[in-house]
């Protein structure tokens, strides 16, 4: 008999067709999983770790041409889809359309084949879900897929820009050495011997044929294929933010009103820290300068710091505390039952991402939902003076403003809340500026209802991450769009936008590898803001604050401006 692993695995492999009657979201999300297993799991849809990515142009060709005609059957007015569902898809075929067809993945990027390499075999060790028999079958014959991805590459790829070609590169480079180094190890920590009686052969030749696709690869080198560094050009940076936005927008556009809101929030700031030395050195002469203003009140701000990374955690575990009897206390949203969180201190294996922390969370259909908070650290080992410089980033009032962006209304809470909507679209294609914007703009609302009264440091790190946001979109098109290059963007973000040393550091790479997902924090918390003032103006007394945000909560992350039609037409379950 089967265990029974496999009969819950084999009804996600059967298409949701032959279930039930189906409507076209559930369609594509059928064929989605099929094409793109490794992205299912991810999702927590653990049943599609049975399959592995099939990337020849037949696949790829048909994958195309189904995309193709969603969008047709999108554009008939008697296909049955939700209203805001049927946006989302259209979004997403788009996006695929864009990869596959217009930007032709499997013909230019090494990168595409490098990641599904480099992932596949830590993805079934990681599967915890998975019988200790079912993890050394599924790992011979990723060994196997890892062969087959390195011949269709050979195959598909026409031309490599330099800059994907690096970053394949690196990723192969990486897989060797875990093959001949790091695999064994993984194996033996779980109790695994030899997978398959060939396995030693199998590692082998799939060492030999990652070395014959970095071969042909670098052959098919194109190092004048694109702008140096990365640099996308104002037509495509113009083209994937009407994508990435589903809007009209241009770059031009954002970058004036990203402007605008960085004059806008420094008077802000001037104001506040003008408030804060008066009440805190009423002896003093106060500078008549607003930057000297802003700075010496920034400096303040800055000392009162974690001392290290024990004295962060404690601190942190209050604040979430605090965060919810706040909400609570007010009224401002209803809190979702049985806390999912846990709040950790970085490991020093992390690398770079220690010092600047992340969030876990979990993936939208995985059966056991837990959300882990890594916050930042740095080892103590190291001179005090950089340490000391460190914590003063992540000072306690730009916490007691995180704490809001990243769990308490802000990721965590959305997300879990999210995860209850009957939409299955809405949590594997989220509308992206729903995302940051949705933590932004929660800050807003909590410190307009009260949180840090009266403590003007807090509303300062407040204003400065809106001036980080503000930033963020604002030196992403100039860097795409108008030639900026990392020295520039670094002068801008610390001189103009005020950005703390340790942010600015991390942009450039946030730029380069993520431009469009850096315009969401202002974008996006742009949006939410004019739908708040919509409604209360819409409304007048009988606005409902908690209404309103429970109401963005369980519809999921979705196109923003959709809620004015939702609020209007009185869809507290959209």
């Amino acid at each position: 008999m089967k265990p029974a692993f496999y009969l819950y695995s084999f009804l996600f492999l059967i298409p949701i067709s032959f279930l039930f009657s189906q409507n076209l979201a559930e369609e594509y999300i059928a064929e989605w999983k099929a094409f793109h297993p490794s992205q299912a799991v991810q999702k927590g849809i653990h049943g599609s770790i049975l399959n592995t990515e099939e990337r020849s142009q037949k696949s790829v060709g048909q994958w195309v041409a189904f995309n193709e005609d969603v969008l047709k059957k999108l554009s008939k007015p008697t296909t049955e889809i939700n209203t805001v569902d049927a946006r989302l898809l259209r979004v997403q075929a788009q996006s695929e359309l864009d990869q596959y067809r217009a930007r032709s993945l499997h013909t230019t990027s090494l990168n595409l084949y490098a990641r599904l390499i480099k992932n596949t075999l830590p993805q079934v060790l990681k599967a915890d879900y998975l019988l200790l028999s079912e993890k050394k079958d599924l790992l011979c014959q990723r060994l196997l897929a890892i062969q087959q991805w390195a011949v269709q590459a050979e195959q598909n790829l026409q031309t490599v820009s330099k800059e994907d070609l690096d970053g394949g590169f690196k990723a192969l480079e990486d897989t060797m050495d875990y093959l001949k180094l790091g695999l064994r190890a993984a194996l033996q920590k779980q109790g695994i011997g030899a997978p398959c009686a060939d396995f030693d052969v199998q590692v082998q030749r799939t060492i030999t044929k990652i070395k014959g696709l970095k071969v042909v690869a670098d052959q098919k080198r194109k190092p004048f294929a694109t702008p140096p560094n990365g640099v996308l050009g104002p037509q495509e940076y113009a083209r994937r933010l009407a994508l990435y936005t589903d809007s009209d927008l241009t770059p031009d556009q954002l970058a004036a009103m990203a402007l605008a809101e960085i004059d806008s929030v420094k008077n802000l700031m001037a104001s506040v820290s003008r408030s804060y030395l008066r009440e805190t050195y009423p002896a003093h002469v106060l500078p008549k300068n607003s930057s000297e203003l802003i700075q010496k009140a920034l400096v303040d701000m800055e000392k009162d710091a974690p001392l290290n990374a024990a004295d962060y955690l404690a601190f942190w575990e209050d604040l979430a505390a605090e965060a919810v009897d706040f909400i609570q206390e007010k009224n401002l949203a209803t809190l979702p039952k049985n806390k999912t969180l846990h709040i950790k201190t970085a490991p020093e294996s992390a690398g770079p991402s220690a010092r600047i922390g992340w969030v876990a969370s979990a993936p939208p259909f995985a059966p056991n939902p837990m959300t882990t908070l890594y916050l930042p650290s740095i080892p103590d080992t190291l001179p005090r003076q950089e340490q000391v410089d460190f914590w003063a980033s992540f000072n306690k009032p730009f916490n007691r403003i995180i704490v809001i962006h990243e769990l308490y209304p802000g990721h965590y809470m959305q997300l879990k809340v999210a995860r209850e909507t009957p939409h299955a679209l809405r949590l594997l294609f989220p509308y992206q500026p729903y995302i940051e914007g949705w933590a932004t703009f929660t800050e807003k609302v909590l410190l307009d209802a009260g949180w840090e009264s009266g403590h003007h440091l807090t509303l300062l790190a407040h204003l400065r991450k809106r001036l980080e946001n503000a930033n963020r979109a604002y030196t992403s098109i100039q860097v795409h769009c108008h030639g900026w290059n990392e020295k520039k963007v670094m002068q801008f973000s610390t001189e103009t936008s005020l950005l703390a040393p340790q942010f600015a550091k991390s942009l450039w790479g946030r730029i380069m590898g993520s431009p469009l997902q850096l315009t969401s924090y202002y974008w996006g918390g742009a949006q939410f803001k004019s739908l708040l003032k919509s409604e209360k103006e819409r409304l007048g007394p009988s606005f409902d604050l908690k209404f309103f945000m429970d109401t963005i909560m369980k519809a999921g992350p979705i196109p923003i401006d959709a809620f004015h039609t939702i609020f209007q037409n009185g869809q507290p379950n959209p």
